[in-house]
């Protein structure tokens, strides 16, 4: 599974030092992954079958502060699938401009599951989504 989206750093998006908050890189990394599991028809699946995304774990490396106006690409890929896990890669760059080449601001790996709604516990990746997850 890999997708890429973009998204342009807003005022709304940055902190008092006018740089983007912490906190709106996991809303980007967040918009990131349900561009991917969209993309892949994988979301759908899993809430149709009465199914929810968990997230587990996130770890974040916060590389280079993005500004207003600066695009954003949001990589996003599969790294495992586990017998109750998933963990996706994700990457932020600044597009680059011109002859500049892309800067990594940030990146992160995230882990999650996927839970029935009406026991509220992980279920085991079924055949079905690891094979949508491989293929995508």
């Amino acid at each position: 599974m890999k997708s890429e989206i973009q998204i342009k750093v807003r005022g709304y998006h940055l902190d008092i030092f006018a740089h983007v908050n912490n906190a709106r890189y996991v809303e980007f990394l967040e918009e990131g992954r349900w561009a991917a599991l969209e993309d892949s028809h994988i979301a759908k699946k899993i809430i149709e079958s009465g199914h929810a995304f968990t997230v587990v774990n996130i770890n974040i490396s916060y590389l280079k502060p993005a500004v207003v106006n600066d695009i954003l690409t949001l990589r996003t890929s599969l790294k495992r699938i586990g017998n109750k896990s998933i963990t996706l890669t994700q990457e932020i760059f600044k597009t680059s401009k011109g002859s500049e080449p892309e800067i990594k601001v940030v990146e992160a790996e995230v882990t999650f599951v996927i839970v029935d709604m009406k026991t509220d516990r992980a279920v085991p990746v079924n055949d079905e989504i690891r094979e949508l997850m491989y293929k995508n």
